[in-house]
């Protein structure tokens, strides 16, 4: 069985500039680590009117169940003011022990360990494996999303691709590798209200009707609600006004519109549906002759702990001899659409420097994180 050397297999990865939706050679890198190990790699490449085209993989080694699969992504984000970087964003420099690139963090690191992880378990069973280790890995998380994760699912459905488990290689941690798992996340949804009204000059009030106190009395309503206190495994539900503005370049003008937006990051207590319904109400009841339009980016959703988590934290205790917190707070990530077909949970790096100018990783972490996964894959196959 063939070695893969994680810190060589990232390097290479991050030699690829495979801003979304760039793949810039990325997936054929992974691909050709994965071959030699026996994977039947598929190459989906995927578009939509008014996105870009993107390309994904999905690799599988075995036919039968559990299936165990790992999802990232190969595509990063821009690397903005290049000159300010320290080492080559995509040159993959080792200096005093730290490995600098764009996706060291975010999260290409993660995928060389876990193809290092596998060919070091597939290493260790020789023909007694048994069961079914996967990959899938879109061009398109730091994207719109809509090329990428939904729909290598829709073709794995399709194909009778059955996944049993899924680990997400997202960065996990704040402060030190092993103290965090992500066991759920909250759901997203944007809001963006048009209040309007009548323009006219600010010396005569009485012939035009101002937008912008409406609009803030509708803002009012809605940032000093109360969505819930929270539950056993999410924190609060919050709702944050992010933008305020009436296009209004001179100061006596009554503009005819004024626009607001905000986001809602909310618990399982809520649906979108049900946050739709809440803030039709609660807007309808304080205003009128405004618009809501309303994005999702995500529901909430919740793996409640067990095998898959229990395995995971299992493997992090066993290297590091933390036990990790088992967590739903940050951000959205592709694990969203997993949870409609398997149990998820996340495990990566520190997201200290991920997206930021001189994103790295510590090459200990590295090999810290890739005998984490080989712990998991022990576990997993052991308990399912």
């Amino acid at each position: 069985m063939a070695d893969i050397d994680p810190v060589t297999l990232t390097q290479a990865l991050i030699r690829c500039p495979s801003v979304t939706p760039v793949d810039a050679g990325a997936l054929g890198v992974l691909e050709d680590a994965l071959k030699p190990l026996g994977f039947t790699c598929h190459r989906l490449p995927f578009s939509a009117p008014g996105t870009p085209d993107v390309d994904n993989l999905y690799a599988r080694l075995g036919t039968s169940g559990p299936n165990l699969c790992f999802a990232g992504h190969t595509d990063v984000v821009p690397v903005g003011e290049q000159a300010a970087w320290s080492h080559p964003p995509f040159g993959a420099e080792i200096s005093n022990g730290i490995l600098y690139g764009r996706g060291a963090v975010d999260m290409k690191t993660a995928i060389a360990c876990f193809a290092a992880a596998t060919a070091r378990y597939l290493g260790e069973q020789g023909d007694a494996f048994t069961g079914s280790i996967s990959f899938l890995i879109t061009g398109d998380e730091e994207g719109p999303a809509i090329n990428g994760t939904p729909k290598v699912l829709e073709w794995m459905k399709a194909n009778d691709e059955v996944m049993d488990a899924c680990i997400v290689g997202e960065p996990t941690n704040t402060t030190t590798l092993g103290e965090c798992i992500k066991i759920g996340r909250r759901g997203s949804l944007n809001g963006f209200i048009t209040q309007h009204g009548t323009q006219g000059h600010v010396a005569y009030p009485q012939h035009a009707d101002n937008p912008v106190p409406k609009l803030v009395k509708l803002l009012s309503a809605l940032s000093i609600a109360t969505l819930d206190q929270g539950t056993a495994h999410f924190q609060p539900s919050n709702l944050e006004v992010t933008t305020l503005d009436t296009h209004n370049p001179t100061t006596n003008l009554i503009p005819n519109a004024a626009k607001a937006g905000f986001n809602i990051r909310f618990n399982d207590l809520h649906t979108s549906a049900s946050l739709k319904t809440w803030l039709s109400d609660a807007l309808n009841t304080v205003g009128e002759n405004f618009d809501l339009d309303i994005q999702v980016s995500g529901e909430a959703f919740l793996t409640p702990p067990g095998l898959l988590s229990d395995v995971m934290s299992a493997a992090i205790t066993t290297v590091t001899g933390l036990t990790p917190e088992l967590s739903t707070s940050g951000g959205t990530s592709d694990a969203r659409f997993i949870k409609d077909f398997c149990p998820v949970a996340e495990f990566g790096l520190m997201n200290a420097t991920a997206h930021k100018i001189d994103e790295r990783v510590d090459v200990a972490d590295i090999h810290a994180l890739t005998d984490i996964y080989v712990e998991m894959l022990r576990g997993y196959f052991a308990r399912a």
